[in-house]
């Protein structure tokens, strides 16, 4: 048992070593054709990581041929499986632009779009990916109208949608959270405006209502009234889209407070009229 352990060792190492030797013969040979070759075997074997030197060296060997066209998208695409996503998405743009006839354009321009999706960050980081793949997804689709891959093409802008909605909501909620409730104001309307149809429009509605109530409160004298009259209003708005949501209870409570802080105010200035 031993010795067929031993054996089998032996035959692995030298495997490794002659496959290394190999691929050194290879990356040194001034045969642009047996590189082609062996090229197109390391990448079809999945040795992608082999393969891309080759890839690197032969592109300016083989341009405007062919060939050239089928090692430039299959570099592309080593970039991708070697999960190099900038880098596989500025090729695949870059070919789909120079080879605009060429029968893996239209594949090469998804895949750009693509790699800037699997590229895109979660919601509270930086969303230049995000912005950049959904781009590219509207230029796919415009371009390739009926192309087998809209319908994916729209399932990932839904998504990518979807993120930048979440990530306006977060941005909005933490003014509130920081108390800066003026800011919070008018961003939390900003995302009502920008994505009217979003499932979190009944808690931006009541951090709307509570960020009137505590900028009224917190106001100077001149401006009590009017913003408690407006925290009101934002009652009622409340009210008119979400009378039996979830938290109609909170925003009742809410309302309660601001109508009695306002008559507390009131009372404590009165008007000219009122003396």
């Amino acid at each position: 048992m031993k010795s067929f352990r031993f054996g089998w060792l032996m035959l692995l190492v030298i495997t490794i070593l002659f496959s290394c030797s190999e691929y050194q013969k290879v990356l040194k040979s001034p045969n642009p054709e047996l590189k082609y070759t062996k090229v197109m075997e390391y990448y079809e074997d999945g040795e992608y990581l082999k393969a891309m030197p080759l890839f690197e060296e032969l592109i300016p060997l083989y341009r405007g041929t062919d060939k050239g066209q089928k090692i430039f998208y299959y570099y592309a695409y080593c970039n991708y499986y070697l999960d190099y996503l900038v880098s596989a998405a500025y090729h695949f743009k870059t070919y789909a632009g120079t080879y605009p006839n060429s029968k893996y354009a239209e594949d090469a321009l998804f895949m750009s779009a693509y790699c800037n999706y699997l590229d895109s960050p979660g919601p509270t980081l930086d969303q230049l990916p995000t912005k950049t793949a959904l781009q590219e997804l509207e230029v796919f689709v415009n371009t390739y109208p009926k192309s087998p891959l809209v319908d994916s093409a729209n399932t990932l802008v839904d998504q990518l949608q979807y993120k930048l909605e979440v990530k306006s909501f977060l941005n909005a909620k933490q003014y509130y959270t920081i108390m800066k409730y003026k800011a919070a104001i008018v961003a939390l309307n900003n995302t009502l405006t920008d994505y009217p149809s979003t499932e979190f429009a009944e808690e931006i509605k009541l951090l709307i209502l509570k960020s009137y109530y505590y900028l009224a409160i917190n106001s100077i004298t001149e401006k009590k009234k009017q913003r408690f009259d407006e925290g009101i209003e934002s009652y009622y708005d409340f009210i008119d889209n979400f009378a039996d949501g979830k938290r109609t209870n909170e925003a009742q409570v809410v309302y309660a407070k601001l109508v009695r802080e306002r008559e507390k105010f009131l009372l404590e200035n009165p008007t000219e009229d009122e003396l």
